[in-house]
This record gives C-alpha cells, sequence and structure tokens, in this order.
C-alpha cells in the first residue's frame, strides 16, 4: 500500500488518492501485531499535578478547553528532566509537539519564541507568529510551581532551533 501511495504521490493523483477508501487496498487485517511499551513511572501524577496548578488552563493564553491540553515537560524526561511541576507547563497539544520539536520555547524570561523554521519551511504558522513575544498569561499559585529558569535555559539552548 505504501508503495501505491508513494507512486500516486509522484504522480500527482492526490485526488485519486483522497476519493478511494483505504479499505479498498485490501481485505487484510486492520491492525497490527500487540507491542509492549515502557511506561514512564510517575507520568500520570506529573499531568494531573501540572494541570491543578496551572488551573487547568493553556499557560500560553490561558484557554481551558480540556482535551486539547496536556502537561509538557521543559526538559524532556527521557533526557534527564524530572516530573516536577516546575519542570513542566500546560500547553496545548498542537504547541506540546512544536515545543518538543524545537520549534516554539518559553525564555527564562517567560516569554513565548517562535522559530522562523515554522515559516521557512512550512509558509505557515500565522496563528503560533501571534504568541511570539508574549508573556505567559497562566503561572502557577506558588512560586516555587512557576517554571523553572534553568530547564526553560536547557530547552533554549538544547532543543529551540530559533
Amino acid at each position: 500500500m505504501w508503495n501505491e501511495v508513494e507512486q500516486r504521490v509522484q504522480l500527482k493523483e492526490i485526488q485519486d488518492l483522497v476519493e478511494e477508501p483505504v479499505a479498498e487496498y485490501g481485505d487484510g487485517p486492520r491492525f497490527g501485531d500487540l507491542f509492549l511499551t515502557r511506561n514512564r513511572l510517575g507520568q500520570g501524577a506529573f499531568k494531573v499535578l501540572v494541570s491543578e496548578a496551572y488551573g487547568k488552563r493553556y499557560a500560553i493564553t490561558g484557554e481551558s478547553t480540556f482535551p486539547v491540553l496536556e502537561a509538557a515537560h521543559i526538559q524532556a524526561y527521557g533526557e534527564g528532566g524530572p516530573h516536577r511541576i516546575s519542570n513542566g507547563m500546560r500547553m496545548r497539544s498542537d504547541f506540546h509537539k512544536l515545543f518538543d520539536a524545537g520549534l516554539v520555547t518559553v525564555t527564562p524570561e517567560l516569554r513565548v519564541r517562535v522559530s522562523g523554521q515554522i515559516k521557512d519551511k512550512w509558509f505557515n504558522g500565522k496563528a503560533y507568529y501571534k504568541l511570539h513575544d508574549q508573556p505567559l498569561a497562566v503561572m502557577p499559585e506558588r512560586a516555587t510551581d512557576h517554571p523553572d529558569p534553568e530547564y526553560l535555559k536547557w530547552h533554549l539552548q538544547e532543543r529551540f532551533v530559533g
């Protein structure tokens, strides 16, 4: 199926691809084999604590649409970042993905920074560029739960691709 998709894209037959249901490519199984993954211990508690610290609101704009809000690690857990509220921020899922990819960051001064690569690579990003240089809209009540400047500095230096 992948080869056929590639051929159609190369032949610019995208309209045909969209109009034909995927099921027509075969009557084989719909799901692959089960596989095991490792859970990150403490991840569930981290999500709840970050959500509560930010009043269940998006740190960048204050939005509260629960289904799209996530707890993001500032310094990636897989790279030594701890499950601490001060190493987390409540983010909308799209912003979280851009944050993890290094295309957006939050400076130690708590201002949003958006990479020019979004526009350069995808000729888009208006919604994100509106947020560039804006301060965080929501902060945890307790100062000890605020984003730690050292984690923000790590993200800016190690992840952000300005």
